[in-house]
């Protein structure tokens, strides 16, 4: 007597029958979530718009997770900045701009976008009352504020997904999106609380560097909330809707290739301009001009003084003077001995920690301002203090049309012009 194995079922999974009515199930869901009539797509818009309508709830907690967000960028914390993002606001208006762009419903799109401009104010006014108040405690390490202030492409990818997560979350389910509004809320009120921070402050760097990032997140974000209602079937009916919505697509296009640089490197790869060269440091040193001595026919000395930019011109003497030559006229006159002037010393603000560095009133004192890197400064020549083995450097530049003159340490500093003799004075 033999046994055999008993012939193998086929599994339902695998049946034709199976599978089509799983994929009937699923055609049956989306017509449910999506209906292609156009009184049911009214009804369903009316209800998300419903949804998505703000409440005072939104300004209260702009207003709690602002304050929030101003200790945070205040005391340099980390875990301040994450505590209030966690208690901002949903963005549910957020979503229901997007809806009214695609639906061309214009007085929904004012209103929705009405209340979240009203909310990022409120961010913006708290971020610019603590950067107030650290002008009584400065200096002050500025790490984060510096980092949300800028565009990376970490953040752009996370605000990808919190744009396409918020919006199918939204539509595909009554339960309020937390996580992603989270997400997203972390990628907007950042960056526009470190630019009320630099404004109040007067942090350079931080305004409006951060607020331009703000704009640039929101309109990707926005870019990428439309594509995913597009794909999630949402279209303009009519063809006011279709003009809308496209104005609306031109609009954030164009922020994101202005704003992003995407524009010049388009430029750049199809040759329709000039590369930029970066700048690089020169490896030489360059010494001062020494004065150039000059003849005299006068019976007597007389004082030698510094020729200025502008030309000496007197009746019987005729100076043109440059930092290459000098000539003077053959007379019977007393002359000056002429000093040329060195070339100025441009650095590049380089500092490997904080985005930026401090301009001081004397080496270790009050900080005057704050510069972020790739800022330029001009270094003022053989000025230099060696105060406990740090080498400072006497630089002046121009902030909001004045003359900032102070001393910054010399490690932070590139030179992009001739390098500078980095030897101390000897009296300090």
């Amino acid at each position: 007597m033999s046994f055999s194995e008993p012939t193998p079922q086929p599994s339902p999974e695998q049946t034709p029958e199976f599978v089509s009515a799983r994929a009937r199930r699923r055609r049956a869901q989306r017509r449910a979530y999506f209906p292609a009539d156009e009184e049911g797509r009214a009804a369903l818009f009316e209800h998300l718009a419903r949804r998505a309508f703000p409440s005072y709830e939104l300004f209260v907690f702009s207003l709690v997770s602002g304050a929030i967000l101003g200790l945070g960028y205040f005391f340099n914390a980390q875990a301040l900045l994450i505590f209030g993002i966690l208690v901002a606001p949903l963005l549910t208006p957020w979503i229901g701009t997007a809806l009214s762009v695609v639906a061309g419903a214009p007085r929904l799109f004012l209103q929705t976008l009405s209340a979240l401009l009203v909310s990022s104010l409120l961010i913006f006014f708290c971020g610019w009352l603590a950067g107030f108040a650290s002008r009584t405690f400065q200096p002050l390490t500025f790490n984060e504020a510096f980092t949300h202030s800028r565009l990376w492409w970490p953040d752009l990818t996370a605000l990808t997904l919190a744009s396409i997560l918020i919006t199918i979350s939204f539509i595909r389910s009554e339960d309020r999106p937390y996580l992603p509004s989270a997400l997203l809320a972390y990628e907007l009120f950042l960056p526009l609380c470190a630019a009320g921070f630099g404004l109040g402050g007067n942090v350079s760097g931080l305004w409006p560097q951060g607020l331009l990032v703000f704009f640039v997140h929101l309109a990707w974000g926005t870019l990428f909330g439309l594509l995913t209602l597009f794909f999630l079937r949402f279209y303009p009916t009519s063809f006011g809707g279709f003009v809308f919505t496209g104005i609306i697509l031109i609009v954030l296009i164009a922020v994101l290739t202005i704003y992003t640089g995407f524009g010049n490197w388009i430029m750049i790869q199809a040759r329709l301009a000039p590369p930029t060269p970066e700048p690089t440091a020169v490896s030489g040193v360059i010494s001062s001009p020494s004065p150039i001595p000059v003849a005299t026919q006068s019976p007597q000395p007389v004082q030698a003084t510094q020729l200025t930019e502008d030309s000496i011109r007197t009746p019987s003497q005729t100076t043109e003077s440059t930092l290459t030559a000098v000539t003077l006229a053959d007379t019977d006159t007393p002359t000056s001995t002429v000093t040329a002037e060195p070339t100025p010393i441009l650095a590049v603000i380089r500092a490997s920690e904080g985005g930026g560095a401090f301009i001081r009133e004397k080496p270790g004192g009050i900080v005057l301002v704050t510069l972020g890197n790739g800022s330029v400064v001009t270094i003022i020549p053989n000025d230099l203090q060696d105060v406990k083995g740090v080498i400072w450097v006497h630089v002046f530049t121009t902030v909001n049309g004045s003359r900032v003159e102070g001393w910054m340490i010399q490690t932070v500093l590139q030179t992009a012009t001739p390098v500078a003799d980095w030897q101390p004075s000897p009296t300090p």
